[in-house]
């Protein structure tokens, strides 16, 4: 029956709360007195009372569950590891060791600060200038992370030439937009005021520097001897030929997974040449570790070659008895070299992007690098991004005369002006240090007296 409301009467749902409390209450207490007395009778001693009783199965509850979570927890971390374990590594390395402990920091290699002394252009604008080249007015031209040419004025204006893919406002955000907006790496001008430009996605391309119309020579797909190319990225040109000399760094690994291409050590680079005549390729040298920056010495009777992942300096002959041979010049360096170009001088000025510094322990890479089930451990769980945490921040200018022995070394101990050089180009007074990924262009103007 509902009252005028709809309601239902008054029963024991519609009590005062203090009203329906006690009633809960009483009920409760009895329930306790039925439990209790039942409990009585089962359990007569004095020493099994319904709180010890109740307690003690309590105890054995935890204990139960925590002897459960442990067990849970077990199988969850064992779980974790088959998976990783059974998850396939994206790298197949091979084992390599170092020629033993880095050279210490004295004498020619001894620490000073002559890298500080520079500036910084184009902040924010000028995203990982890689490489230089220079024409006969004094303008300077790079290639950056986004895919853009520029072109550096003498006075220090910054005009862009093109794009050597895509142009998406993701472009230069992350390297995953890399295949499509493209990586110019190796610039050079050749005998004709053409740029020629390595692109790491695209190929070798001419580009014309005054309207940035790109003429394709060699795509990557292409290739040689039946081998596509995947990282190309140092260039070189013969002032006395028009030669081309380039290198594919990996068959396996694109520019934006070099850190899988360091950590895996295979030898899957080449250095080739092409010849702008006939359209011809040809693979020079291969089974290369990382090949990395090239130069012709000043009589083109050689080219200077960076093995980058194995910290070695290659001298490949062009002509003479030895013409088609390779020799060591350097192993065991400091750090991995990337670029290698002549000074104003004649010498050699190699950028040095990663040190290798004695410390407590060896360097990471040199710890890893004999280890091939932890190489593919890391590769399996370590995102490539959390790598760059493990570099320090100190730049490092190698000059090497021509037997390849350092004759001076420029530093910057901190990272105050630099970090992690990829270029070293002297053009008209002034020397442009190069990055793969830094947001400026660093500078030193004049000499380089010590």
């Amino acid at each position: 029956m509902k009252n005028s409301r709809g309601a239902l009467p008054h029963s024991k749902c519609n009590m005062k709360p203090w009203t329906r409390n006690t009633f809960i209450l009483k009920v409760l207490a009895g329930c306790f007195g039925i439990v209790s007395g039942y409990f009585t009778l089962c359990f007569p001693s004095h020493d099994h009372s319904f709180s010890q009783i109740f307690l003690s199965s309590r105890r054995k509850k935890n204990s139960r569950l925590r002897m459960l979570g442990k067990r849970s927890l077990l199988a969850a971390l064992l779980a974790v590891a088959v998976g990783v374990y059974l998850l396939p590594s994206p790298i197949d390395p091979k084992p390599h060791v170092l020629k033993g402990p880095p050279p210490a920091l004295e004498g020619p290699l001894a620490v000073n600060t002559r890298l500080q002394k520079g500036r910084r252009l184009f902040t924010g604008k000028l995203h990982g200038p890689e490489s230089f080249t220079a024409d006969e007015q004094g303008n300077v031209y790079t290639g950056t992370v986004d895919g853009k040419l520029w072109r550096v004025g003498r006075d220090d204006s910054l005009t862009l030439i093109t794009h050597m893919g895509q142009d998406l406002p993701e472009c230069g955000s992350s390297t995953d937009y890399e295949p499509v907006c493209g990586r110019p790496h190796g610039v050079r001008l050749d005998r004709h005021g053409q740029l020629i430009v390595a692109d790491s996605y695209f190929g070798l391309h001419s580009v014309n520097p005054q309207t940035g119309e790109k003429t394709l020579l060699l795509a990557n797909s292409q290739g040689a001897d039946g081998v596509p190319f995947a990282f190309l990225n140092g260039l070189e040109i013969s002032s006395q030929t028009g030669i081309i000399y380039f290198t594919d760094s990996s068959s396996r690994w694109g520019r934006r997974h070099v850190t899988l291409e360091v950590i895996e050590l295979n030898s899957l680079g080449r250095l080739l040449s092409y010849d702008p005549e006939t359209g011809s390729v040809k693979v020079l040298l291969d089974s290369l570790y990382m090949p990395n920056g090239i130069v012709l010495s000043p009589d083109e009777h050689f080219l200077l070659l960076a093995e980058t992942s194995i910290a070695r300096l290659l001298r490949f002959w062009l002509k003479g008895l030895k013409a088609g041979t390779k020799e060591i010049v350097m192993d065991n360096m400091i750090g991995y070299p990337d670029n290698i170009r002549l000074s104003d001088h004649g010498t050699f000025l190699v950028g040095i992007t990663t040190t290798r510094f004695r410390k407590v322990m060896p360097p990471f890479l040199d710890m890893i690098a004999p280890y091939t089930a932890v190489k593919r451990f890391l590769a399996k769980v370590i995102p490539l991004s959390w790598y760059s945490l493990l570099l320090r921040r100190y730049a490092l200018v190698l000059e090497l005369g021509p037997d390849g022995q350092i004759v001076d070394t420029l530093h910057d101990p901190e990272g105050r002006l630099t970090w992690a050089i990829s270029d070293v180009f002297q053009h008209r007074g002034r020397t442009y240090l190069g990055s793969t990924d830094l947001p400026f262009l660093p500078v030193l103007e004049g000499s380089w007296e010590s």
